[in-house]
């Protein structure tokens, strides 16, 4: 997720070695629903956040809004929206019941407040692992493949983030190792949307249940006031690079989308050009439809993100 999310959250609180790793995930992640499809579509919850935060709707709607005003049958659920239910299993129960009243299938859950797994302090790192693991225990329950982390930090030494995010990493995944729950990494800012670093992090965590969510938007490396994310960005990471830098340990993808133009394509970001990666990487699993913009409802935004989706499935 792109700034305003990142604003809510601040708000809320006040490549060989890498296509020998995508190898061996279990073949049920890399397979649409329909195998004559090159991937399956997806609805991740975050395009409905500003109904969400208005409480028009609930989380508990969102499975049966997701079949039912769109057509979608896979949800990726964002933790923040039901962020003192992780232990709740009465609530789990109930939600994962929805799922199974409309035929939703759940994913992934993305996982946010709950500490730096980055951080350049040990402390701060192992307290984050913890926070973290109730999430796996969840994603369990609900039946999902992931959870999806972030690799923030807060130093300008790439270094220094690269060896926090390795350990953090090697501690988060070995306790959902044993929940068969896969941690993804997302391009979420900072030296984690630099493509080839965060590849290197997967590469060297080397654990076949640590993999990246690449995402189409987030690849803002500095903004003009530090970590202030509603800032302009002054340092960008090439967005195609990136996309295919993380691929070959992608286990989700978030097509984000702002705007779109006359004709229905996406005005900031090629869509053709990024199906196209993904579809040359091998890569079968879902697409996450992540709508962020402003001028479209969040129906009408999700509805464009998925009929271009779909146009461009058939024609590539």
């Amino acid at each position: 997720m792109n700034t305003p999310r990142r604003k809510f959250l601040k708000q809320s609180i006040n490549a060989a070695g890498g296509l020998m790793l995508s190898g061996i995930f279990p073949s049920f992640l890399l397979k649409s629903e329909t195998d004559s499809l090159p991937f399956n579509i997806s609805l991740a919850q975050w395009s409905l956040h500003r109904a969400i935060q208005s409480r028009s709707i609930t989380n508990l709607d969102f499975p049966g809004i997701a079949r039912n005003k769109f057509g979608i049958d896979a949800i990726e659920f964002v933790s923040q929206f039901f962020k003192d239910k992780a232990k709740d299993h009465a609530y789990l129960r109930i939600l994962k019941n929805r799922c199974q009243d409309h035929n939703v299938k759940s994913l992934l859950i993305m996982v946010d407040q709950e500490g730096d797994l980055a951080s350049s302090e040990s402390p701060l790192r192992n307290k984050a692992v913890e926070n973290h693991t109730k999430w796996i225990e969840a994603a369990e329950y609900l039946g999902c493949h992931s959870i999806r982390v972030n690799l923030h930090g807060a130093t300008n030494n790439a270094q220094t983030w690269k060896d926090a995010s390795i350990d953090g990493l090697n501690k988060l995944t070995e306790r959902s190792t044993k929940h068969k729950i896969h941690v993804l990494v997302e391009n979420h800012g900072q030296f984690s949307s630099n493509g080839k670093l965060l590849a290197e992090v997967i590469q060297q965590v080397n654990n076949p249940y640590c993999g990246t969510l690449p995402d189409f938007g987030n690849f803002c490396l500095k903004r003009e006031k530090g970590d202030l994310w509603d800032s302009p960005c002054i340092e960008t990471y090439d967005r195609y690079k990136g996309v295919k830098e993380l691929l070959p340990f992608a286990k989700g993808i978030s097509a984000k989308s702002f705007h779109f133009d006359d004709e229905g394509f996406e005005n900031s970001i090629d869509y053709k050009q990024m199906l196209k990666l993904i579809m040359n990487s091998g890569y079968k699993g879902y697409i996450g439809i992540e709508y962020e913009g402003d001028k479209l409802s969040e129906e009408e935004g999700i509805l464009k993100t998925k009929d271009l989706l779909e146009r461009l499935r058939k024609e590539l």
